[in-house]
C-alpha cells in the first residue's frame, strides 16, 4: 500500500507521442499523477475535460499532470485530439505502474468481474514525495479538488 509522505514509485512509460517518460523527469516540479479507466467513456472524458478547462490554473502553479490508463498511445492520441487535452497521457497497457501504485484491482459491472483501474489520483510534490492522495475521484470535482491543494 502507497502512503503519504512516501517517496512516489518512479517508473517509465511511453506519452500520447510515443516518447518514453520517468515520473523522475519532472522532479523540482509538483505532479499529479492520475488513474482512470478508460480513453473515451463517460466519467472519464469529463475528467480530463475539467482538468483541460482549468489549464491556465495547473500551469500558473507549475503543476504537471500525467493521466495514466491501460489504453493505448494510439487510443490517447484519439482521445488528447478529440477533446484537446493539453497533458500528458500514458500508456500502462501491462499495468505495471497502475500495479505499483495499488490502483490495479477487482471490480464489477454489469454483472461482471474483472480487474481493471480504479479511478484515483496521487499529488507529488516537488521533492518526489506523494503529498496527497485521492482514492475515488468523483469527476465532475477533481480538477477543483486539485487546485485546492496544489500551491500557488
Amino acid at each position: 500500500m502507497i502512503a503519504e509522505g512516501e517517496t512516489a514509485p518512479d517508473f517509465e512509460l511511453q506519452t500520447d507521442r510515443g516518447e518514453s517518460v520517468r515520473l523522475s523527469d519532472y522532479k523540482g516540479r509538483p505532479v499529479v499523477l492520475y488513474f482512470y479507466p478508460r480513453d473515451n467513456t463517460p466519467g472519464c472524458t469529463r475528467e480530463a475535460c475539467g482538468i483541460r478547462d482549468a489549464w491556465s490554473d495547473f500551469e500558473r502553479r507549475g503543476a504537471v499532470v500525467l493521466g495514466v490508463s491501460a489504453d493505448s498511445v494510439s487510443s490517447h492520441q484519439r482521445f488528447k485530439a478529440k477533446y484537446r487535452l493539453p497533458f500528458t497521457l500514458l500508456s500502462d497497457p501491462e499495468h505495471v505502474v497502475a500495479e505499483s501504485y495499488c490502483v490495479w484491482k477487482p471490480k464489477k459491472f454489469a454483472g461482471k468481474s474483472f480487474f481493471g483501474i480504479v479511478r484515483s489520483t496521487f499529488l507529488i510534490d516537488a521533492e518526489g514525495k506523494i503529498a496527497k492522495i485521492w482514492p475515488k475521484v468523483d469527476p465532475a470535482k477533481h480538477a477543483d479538488w486539485l487546485l485546492a491543494e496544489l500551491p500557488e
